[in-house]
């Protein structure tokens, strides 16, 4: 469902870190295919910064925040409603 999805990942420290990974992979694999194996462990720890980095941005504000019990409420109560609403059409 596309609502429970909400926030997976749409901050500024989740790309940076996905960012950043994604740079470490592209030289780890150049590299595997040179057949350089300190060059691969470099784009490793290159991968390793990303997500380093995506912690300390969250750790910093930069993340998803947490939801807040009323709005968990008003979420599940929505649902709900939605989901009666589609029962008694089905069943009209």
């Amino acid at each position: 469902m596309a609502g429970s999805a909400h926030g997976h990942g749409h901050t500024p420290a989740a790309w940076t870190g996905v960012t950043i990974s994604f740079i470490g992979f592209c030289v780890a694999g150049v590299f595997m295919v040179a057949a350089n194996p300190l060059g691969f462990w470099g784009g490793m720890a290159i991968v390793l910064v990303g997500g380093v980095v995506g912690y300390g941005m969250r750790a910093a504000g930069m993340g998803a925040q947490k939801e807040s019990a009323e709005r968990k409420q008003a979420r599940e109560q929505a649902g709900r409603v939605v989901a009666e609403r589609v029962a008694a059409q089905s069943a009209a």
